[in-house]
């Protein structure tokens, strides 16, 4: 991985991160732990989009979208635990 594909991700985890806050409210982690949920998010999506059959496409901003899609998840089962 170049450094170029290192930066992209870095930004890709970092905006779908911020969305997925502002979409799940009350969950802000400021830019670092906003880039792992984002990060996290991207890989729990691509696990779970291939496997019921969705696929968003390709490009930044497919790669967002899918990120922030996977980091809402994150944060609703974070919430789930921080209740129970």
């Amino acid at each position: 991985m170049g450094i170029e594909s290192l930066l992209v991700f870095l930004i890709v985890g970092a905006v779908a991160g911020w969305l997925a806050g502002l979409i799940v409210s009350g969950f802000g982690f400021g830019l670092i732990g906003n880039i792992v949920v984002g990060i996290l998010g991207a890989f729990i999506a691509g696990f779970l989009f291939p496997a019921i059959g969705i696929s968003l496409g390709s490009g930044i901003l497919s790669a967002i979208i899918h990120s922030t899609i996977g980091a809402i998840i994150l944060l609703v089962l974070i919430r789930i635990v921080k209740q129970a």
